[in-house]
């Protein structure tokens, strides 16, 4: 138990670390300051909540209008659709680590604009001490709040959260050398270390010098099978399972828990253990290199016309000229997350053998998207495209809300968990929230309004400032627009293609370009945060804003 913790359960805890008390009226998360208020709603009972966010997740594994989901094992994902509410078109507001999170745990577009470490000096990569996150609502209710895995938001506000550092978590992944914890899991079990024993590699834009690592099969340093149970991911849903039940004792079982899991994979490097050999030869059947990656091939890796310079400068950097090597990625990239599925059957399977998963919120996604191959590129960037803001979401309600297996195309964001479950907890922040909540969603109400779903970039790798938005309506339009402040070239791609290309450009789709160049100037102009956007943008799309003049 931790310090605060213990404090709050004495009998003669001090009257301003105790537990306030549910009510309707005025609260604070600071009381001393007064420093972020907001409201409770009175009565109904509090429901156990578990956020699992996933690293990097590729539209290829979960989009059911891809086709490969139906070919992965993935019962876990299955069931949490099966028992909730699945939204087909959630979005990141930025496809880079540290301000996704930032913009997922406030509920507010991000400042951070590049991951801990990836910016320059003075850029901002961690929340401020005064921001605010959603699980300090929680903790300010009585929610015994835990984390296990990935943090990439700043000590500060891991410890208003979690009253506990972040050593180990705050790094885009594990060092198993450093991590004590996980160490001593493995000699528990009797495992070493791993090792790679099928590592993929990609050379330099040379294409023969050795460059970059991107993980792969694993064995034990001593060269002996490395079992699911070591795996980090499988680890991580065990240790969790613990911090469930320490805060369950903590409070004898009286209160809430927000319990989060933040899993590294299937980010690379990979890390695939034993036992899935057969999986892999099955994937290696179905699994086709995405047309747009045999087209690069076809030109050379040289840009494709209408291409904007930034994706040639990551297509570059990654360096996946050999097929090879890109089949490889696609192989492991879809074993990881078999691995994470079969690690959260572990965890979902210790929620019900408590007795709590029926009646708990268990929220599944992703801080971003992951590029797959498409485009002859891999992992994600500084620049806004389709598979990278794309996420998973899949959100399982209480079963008293009866709505199981239910699907929403309307687009969402990340930006709406953090309204969703202070909304299922009782929570009114008072605070300026840009998410809605999904509550009536999951209610089987219907779905969310249409709005203009507004996406950033900033520093990842390189720099690019450019902001983008998205567009869809039932059986009509599905479009993502990306405006470049650093290029010429416009994008435009079809949100229903399962391998988008740039469509700006193109004749037969200047019309709807043009709609979007509207839509974005509309959307630039409501909010003044985007003001440094409007300038540019102005000026390059003066004639289409303004026919006539």
């Amino acid at each position: 138990m931790h310090r605060r913790q213990f404090l709050e359960s004495a009998a003669l805890a001090p009257a301003g670390l105790a537990a306030q008390p549910v009510s309707g009226g005025l609260r604070y998360v600071e009381r001393r300051s007064g420093a972020h208020p907001f409201r409770v709603r009175e009565g109904g009972r509090r429901p156990h909540i578990f956020l699992i966010c996933l690293d990097m997740v590729s539209p290829d594994h979960y989009l059911p209008s891809r086709p490969l989901p139906r070919e992965m094992q993935m019962p876990a994902m299955r069931s949490l659709m099966a028992d909730g509410v699945n939204f087909t078109n959630a979005f990141c507001t930025i496809s880079i680590c540290a301000p996704s999170r930032a913009s997922l745990y406030t509920g507010r577009h991000p400042y951070v604009v590049a991951n801990p470490g990836g910016g320059a000096p003075g850029m901002e990569s961690i929340l401020r001490a005064g921001d605010i996150i959603f699980p300090e609502y929680l903790k300010a209710i009585g929610y015994r709040t835990r984390n296990a895995g990935k943090n990439h938001v700043g000590a500060q506000k891991f410890m208003d959260a979690f009253d506990e550092l972040d050593a180990n978590w705050n790094t885009h992944m594990p060092v198993l050398e450093r991590d004590e914890g996980y160490q001593a899991y493995l000699r528990r079990l009797g495992i070493r270390l791993p090792r790679y024993s099928r590592e993929i590699r990609t050379p330099q834009p040379d294409r023969k010098t050795p460059s970059q690592g991107y993980g792969g099969w694993i064995a034990q340093s001593d060269g002996k099978p490395f079992p699911l149970e070591g795996q980090y991911s499988y680890y991580l849903s065990r240790w969790a399972a613990q911090k469930l039940d320490d805060a369950l004792a903590s409070s004898a079982g009286k209160s809430p828990v927000y319990l989060q899991i933040n899993i590294y994979d299937p980010h690379k490097p990979f890390t695939i253990p034993e036992g899935f050999e057969q999986r892999e030869r099955h994937l290696r059947k179905v699994i086709a290199l995405p047309e747009s990656y045999r087209q690069a091939a076809a030109r050379g890796f040289l840009p494709a016309p209408g291409d904007p310079p930034m994706l040639g400068i990551f297509r570059r950097y990654w360096g996946f000229y050999q097929p090879e090597a890109a089949m490889d990625y696609m192989v492991a990239n879809a074993l990881a997350m078999e691995v994470i599925d079969r690690a959260l059957i572990e965890f979902i399977r210790e929620l019900k053998q408590r007795g709590l998963y029926d009646d708990s919120l268990i929220v599944l996604t992703a801080d971003h998207g992951e590029m797959n191959c498409h485009l002859a590129i891999v992992d994600k960037g500084c620049y806004i495209h389709p598979e990278t803001q794309r996420v998973p979401l899949i959100i399982k309600p209480p079963a008293a809300y009866g709505t199981p297996g239910l699907t929403v195309e309307t687009p969402v964001s990340l930006l709406d968990i953090a309204a969703t479950v202070c909304d299922v907890a009782g929570v009114e922040p008072l605070e300026r929230l840009d998410g809605v909540s999904l509550l009536p969603c999951l209610k089987g109400g219907g779905p969310p309004a249409s709005r203009g779903l507004m996406f950033q970039t900033g520093w990842q790798i390189t720099g690019n400032p450019a902001c983008g938005t998205a567009r869809w309506e039932p059986g009509g339009p599905a479009h993502l627009f990306a405006y470049n402040l650093g290029s010429a070239v416009d994008e435009l791609y079809d949100l229903n293609d399962p391998d988008p290309q740039n469509l700006a450009g193109k004749p037969e789709h200047e019309s709807a370009r043009v709609a979007m160049a509207r839509r974005m100037f509309d959307l630039i102009r409501t909010d003044p945060r985007w003001n440094c956007y409007m300038a540019g943008f102005h000026m390059r799309h003066y004639s289409e804003l303004h026919p006539g003049v």
